[in-house]
């Protein structure tokens, strides 16, 4: 598989991209809707970054119970469930009058849903894929990547929009809307598949793989470098909101576009041997332009970092691949999943991180904090992973199958 065209001619993959591109304007619009009704109704950076990004703080809770079920549960009706469940839930979140508690209830159950259809999802994916060649799962993921920032800048721009001239409720209430057209595509376009292991889901069946998967350190160095350094840049974004609170969207869409422009880059242009080696430089990448944060920037200067430092977040293609080379095919569902809920949960963790911290100083302060913790963080891994056995062509040592 040589092109994205060639994507779009491997069955099936068109409706999951198609149902995953509505999935990501909907949550996108809804996210910045929260945020914004939180803070308009707290005034708290706190509780505004923890609106947003709260569903994130439940994977962890997910990975730990539900996440066997990405490779044991069929996925047309898993996925199909998966985003029934978040266009109700968002339609919830827009009732008018709803408490500050159950709000937060809710954005914990749409958390626990999403660990396990982000599992499904990218297992299913692979599994589309693999049948391309070794490199069919890195173009496919770039792609979504690339849809994933596109759709993120309309969907910030539409959202802002909606919630300046309308109100966030009724941005919600498009999201749910999404949500529901996201679902009937899943349940139309997707064919019957059976699930990729035998066996039925468990608590105890997650635990088990979850220690296989953490077991082999190639691997686990692998999750932390993925999880660790971008879920700290990701507390810098859930304080736009605070830092700029009448022009969030645009610092958001700006981001995206980075987004956009870095996977682009690493998904099609760099060729195989300088893409094992980017990972790091991507990483300091991601957060080095947050630092100037330091200085208060004005809104467009603010942006053009975020847009800068958000090509960053390429990093995450080259440690997948790495990822589904270490990972027997059986399990990929559960470990892409595992991937998706302990980086979402960083993110959350980080969000509540720097929200906290900006209530006491100032979302500049709390941003400049972030970016610094991220690169620490980045340095340290690339400092044990020198020291981690390689093969002769310099790729990570091979863990035994299970």
């Amino acid at each position: 598989m040589r092109s994205y065209q060639d994507l779009f001619r491997t069955p099936e993959f068109t409706p999951l991209f198609l149902s995953t591109a509505a999935q990501t304007a909907a949550q996108t619009m809804s996210g910045l809707a929260l945020g914004t009704l939180v803070y308009r109704a707290t005034g708290s950076p706190l509780l505004s970054a923890v609106s947003m990004f709260g569903p994130s703080l439940a994977q962890v809770l997910g990975a730990t119970l539900l996440l066997s079920g990405s490779d044991r549960l069929a996925p047309r009706p898993a996925l199909t469930g998966v985003t029934l469940a978040f266009a109700a839930t968002t339609a919830v979140l827009a009732l008018p009058g709803l408490p500050l508690g159950a709000l937060f209830a809710v954005v914990l159950v749409q958390g626990l849903v999403a660990s396990l259809g982000g599992g499904v999802r990218w297992g299913l994916l692979n599994e589309i894929l693999v049948p391309g060649g070794d490199t069919g799962y890195l173009l496919g993921r770039s792609l979504f990547n690339m849809m994933g920032g596109l759709l993120q800048i309309v969907g910030y721009a539409v959202g802002g929009a909606l919630v300046a001239v309308l109100s966030p409720r009724f941005s919600l209430l498009s999201a749910a809307v999404l949500y529901a057209l996201a679902c009937a595509v899943v349940r139309l376009g997707l064919s019957r598949r059976p699930p990729r292991a035998t066996g039925r889901p468990s608590a105890a069946a997650t635990w088990r793989t979850n220690v296989l998967l953490w077991s082999d350190r190639p691997r686990r160095l692998t999750y932390l470098g993925l999880w660790l350094p971008n879920g700290l840049v990701v507390g810098c974004e859930s304080l736009y909101v605070s830092y700029a609170p009448d022009a969030a969207g645009p610092l958001f869409a700006c981001a995206a576009l980075g987004m956009l422009a870095g996977d682009a880059t690493v998904g099609r242009l760099l060729p195989p041997a300088v893409r094992r080696r980017a990972a790091t430089p991507l990483l300091l990448l991601l957060a080095a332009p947050y630092l100037l944060f330091a200085l208060r920037p004005p809104l467009p200067v603010a942006a053009a970092l975020a847009a800068l430092a958000s090509a960053g977040f390429a990093a995450n293609l080259v440690q997948q691949e790495r990822l589904m080379a270490l990972t027997p095919a059986a399990l990929s569902g559960h470990a892409l999943g595992l991937h998706s809920a302990g980086m979402l949960t960083l993110q959350g963790v980080s969000a509540a991180l720097a929200g906290s911290v900006a209530q006491f100083t100032s979302p500049a302060v709390a941003t400049t904090a972030m970016a610094a913790a991220s690169a620490a963080v980045t340095l340290a891994l690339a400092a044990a992973a020198r020291r981690t056995p390689a093969q002769a062509d310099g790729r990570p040592r091979p863990a035994p199958a299970p």
